[in-house]
């Protein structure tokens, strides 16, 4: 009885986090959520089985429906992403990284990365995968504005220090990182440009954000969960040489994993089809919701990031709110109202800050997954204001709100395709 009891808790938790979860406005710049259609397809036999190697050179039997779906998911991001290399075995982000920075950082290797302050990864860093490689490692130099990197400054560096390896890529990231201006230099040096889309990787496939690899990165990794509204996986691109592709592909298997959970690689086959249909109009939206937002909480009293640049180039906003409690206060007011963020470093915040730094970061692409749009944005905006400025609850409110936003757009769910014929047919009789 006492096991059943347990059984019966846990399944409560998981229908209240269900149930939760969809009647809040999820702000956090790294999550999204998958289709009703996708999710189906987890938890499926896949979820039980290994599939070690590549599709037809599997060291299991029992393999050749799983080959067929990772060499379609292949193609398909292939053609998506322009590139000719893609690995679709890490399991996470992070995991793609340790693939990727195992093969190209020896000891002692001089590693540039963005600054922790300045919107860098952990996985960019000392305590973080490039630090089982290198301890030497250098931030580039930001302008005063410190969203963006000092091109002349670091040209100058890159004369002078024998740097081996530059990591581009944020996970604070409004702007775009110049790899367009200093992959010259390090293909002249024989420096590594390696760029981390994670949270970019939706915008650059939707074609709202630079895309790295035409720009004249090595090579290219990133989640498939954050702006590309996928599973909660990893990828490796590029257009380097076959030979070269070889330490990538050692590097994934055997090098960082063994089997790499089919069940969400499957999910990720139907996201990426997804993708390839509605995926500009889904970037486009979320550029421009981030926008919105940015400039209805600015008109609303918040200091917003970036002001002088136009707040953002992605889906991400940044608030400065170190008078209002700083992020860690402002962050948990938020979700004691139902609205779902995380604290966050600026630009030349100590480290010492980082359990209650200046900012909080914000993210608009699970929101526009659901349907919200500009006008959303201004509600959304006001919530907020009442809620930090103002000092009210505005929880129950928020719950209202969200219950108007339960269909995810951009998919081949059943609700969505019905909506949009809704939508075509009173187009046809002049209703809208």
């Amino acid at each position: 009885m006492i096991y059943q009891k347990n059984i019966e808790r846990i399944e409560e938790l998981v229908e209240n986090q269900n149930e939760w979860r969809s009647s809040t406005i999820n702000l956090i710049a790294s999550e999204n959520v998958m289709s009703k259609r996708a999710r189906r397809l987890m938890g499926s036999d896949f979820c039980h089985r290994y599939a070690e190697g590549h599709p037809g050179e599997r060291y299991y039997q029992g393999t050749e429906i799983i080959d067929e779906i990772e060499s379609r998911v292949k193609q398909h991001l292939k053609s998506l992403l322009d590139c000719e290399h893609l690995e679709v075995r890490p399991v996470s982000g992070t995991v793609a990284n340790d693939t990727v920075f195992s093969r190209y950082i020896r000891p002692g290797d001089i590693v540039m990365v963005n600054s922790t302050s300045g919107g860098g990864h952990i996985s960019h860093h000392r305590h973080g995968s490039v630090g089982k490689y290198s301890s030497n490692i250098i931030n580039f130099p930001l302008m005063p504005d410190g969203y963006h990197i000092d091109v002349k400054e670091t040209i100058n560096i890159l004369e002078r220090v024998p740097v081996k390896v530059l990591i581009m890529g944020k996970s604070l990231y409004l702007f775009p990182d110049p790899v367009k201006e200093l992959a010259p230099l390090c293909r002249d040096k024989g420096i590594a440009l390696i760029y981390d889309a994670a949270h970019v990787l939706g915008l650059i496939a939707g074609k709202r954000f630079p895309d790295p690899l035409k720009e004249g990165a090595d090579v290219v990794i990133a989640s498939t969960h954050k702006t590309f509204f996928g599973s909660q996986r990893g990828i490796i691109y590029s257009n380097m040489k076959d030979t070269d592709w070889i330490k990538i592909d050692k590097g994934a298997f055997p090098g960082s994993s063994s089997n790499h959970h089919l069940d969400t690689l499957v999910s990720l086959a139907m996201t990426t089809f997804e993708f390839i249909v509605f995926g500009e109009a889904y970037a486009d939206q979320v550029v421009r919701n981030a926008k919105t937002l940015a400039g209805a909480l600015e008109k609303r009293g918040f200091t917003v990031e970036g002001k002088e640049f136009g707040y953002t180039q992605s889906h991400q906003v940044a608030l400065n709110v170190k008078d209002l409690g700083g992020g860690d206060e402002a962050a948990r007011v938020l979700k004691d109202n139902n609205i779902i963020c995380n604290m966050n470093l600026l630009p030349f915040d100590p480290l010492s800050k980082a359990t209650n730094p200046s900012g909080v970061r914000i993210g608009v692409q699970e929101m526009t997954r659901v349907g919200m749009e500009e006008k959303e944005m201004e509600t959304i905006a006001e919530l907020m204001k009442r809620c930090l400025l103002d000092g009210k609850y505005v929880g129950e409110d928020v719950r209202d709100f969200r219950k108007n936003y339960q269909i995810i757009w951009y998919s081949f769910d059943d609700d969505f395709i019905a909506l949009e014929k809704s939508k075509q047919l009173s187009c046809t009789h002049g209703k809208v």
